[in-house]
């Protein structure tokens, strides 16, 4: 039987109910990293209203990780205890309930975009070192009020520890707080993306160069939180499938193809394909209905890893097609489930699924 938007997917022993997922969206309404009643609200609907695995926000792994003051966080116990009852909610109402473990490298301490998304100085009171492959800040300078970038220092082999140990130990919180999925966050110009892209790492070491060791810190760290996770409980990774500068030595979908049987060797049991973020000249063909699902497609298509797609996918039919002819094994909504969080119940009556409604809601059916 063709799998469908509404069929199950099993991905090691955990089964999504259907192919949709909430894609990880930055709220930027954290408190000190901790999760408050606006994520309760916002993965909480999204449950109800029927997705498959919903997705949190960017969550750091370290403190020094967050995009923003106002991004959430799991770098201790007590952030894992407070996500922990959202993540029983998610459960309940029937979604697997998924964190996307980040670190944003150079593109940490900045404010949120409500408030002009201008890089802060570490030397301001509410910013912080930011870390990288490399030492070039990110080039939003123009942008900024002081017309200067956040400055950025190198990783060394310390640093780089740290933040694999750091991973391996957000996903052991996330595991307690009863997530079950963990996707590493590796796309968006983020830092484990700043060492796979040749625009950001310009290292020597084991670290820099080839495409091997470019790689390598998103290996480690996908092995580490496999290690960490359980047998049974999948792992995705987001990537940034090319970095949208064709004019340059960048990130192309052919290093993505090559990276994904990579991930898979790792422990990632599924890549949620995504694009662009690495540097503010990048050149998007196009933001149409799916503008991204052929990067998710040539990989599925040259290997035998699964994949997310996301990009314009708005329309139930669209979103059916892309599983039915095989060009993703999960569907990723962000601005539609934004705009409709019970997408997915009027999609399935769109498609003639048959879904199970929460009882509160049984009265507002279709039928």
């Amino acid at each position: 039987m063709t799998d469908s938007l509404f069929a199950p997917l099993t991905l090691r022993d955990t089964e999504l109910r259907n192919r949709v997922m909430l894609s990880p969206m930055c709220q930027y309404s954290a408190d000190d990293g901790f999760a408050n009643d606006w994520h309760r609200i916002h993965l909480g609907s999204r449950a109800v209203g029927g997705a498959g695995a919903v997705m949190t926000e960017a969550t750091a792994v370290e403190e020094r990780g967050r995009i923003t003051p106002g991004c959430l966080g799991i770098w201790s116990d007590e952030h894992a205890d407070a996500i922990e009852p959202i993540v029983d909610f998610v459960r309940s109402q029937g979604a697997t309930p998924g964190i996307q473990l980040a670190h944003a490298g150079r593109k940490a301490s900045h404010r949120p975009p409500a408030e002009g998304g201008d890089p802060i100085p570490a030397d301001d009171p509410a910013g912080w070192e930011t870390i990288s492959a490399t030492d070039e800040p990110y080039p939003d300078g123009d942008r900024s009020e002081t017309g200067e970038s956040a400055a950025t220092r190198r990783m060394d082999g310390d640093d780089i520890a740290d933040v694999t140990e750091s991973f391996a130990d957000a996903a052991a919180r996330a595991l307690d707080a009863g997530f079950e999925i963990a996707e590493v966050h590796a796309a968006h110009g983020y830092l484990l993306h700043q060492f796979c892209s040749p625009i950001t790492n310009d290292r020597d070491d084991e670290y820099g160069g080839s495409f091997e060791d470019r790689t390598r810190l998103l290996r480690e760290v996908v092995a580490t939180v496999r290690d960490v996770w359980p047998e049974e409980k999948p792992v995705f990774v987001r990537i940034s499938a090319t970095d949208w500068l064709p004019d340059r030595d960048s990130w192309d979908v052919d290093d993505s193809v090559r990276l994904a049987p990579l991930l898979a060797e790792a422990g990632a049991d599924l890549i949620d394909v995504s694009g662009g973020g690495i540097h503010p000249d990048q050149r998007i063909p196009g933001t149409g209905p799916g503008y991204q699902v052929p990067y998710a497609e040539a990989i599925r298509e040259e290997t035998d890893v699964p994949v997310a797609a996301v990009g314009g996918i708005t329309g139930p039919t669209h979103a059916d097609a892309l599983v039915r002819n095989g060009r993703a094994d999960l569907v990723a909504l962000g601005r539609e489930l934004l705009r409709h969080p019970y997408w997915p119940l009027e999609a399935a009556h769109e498609l003639g699924a048959d879904v199970e409604w929460p009882v509160q809601y049984r009265r507002g059916r279709f039928d």
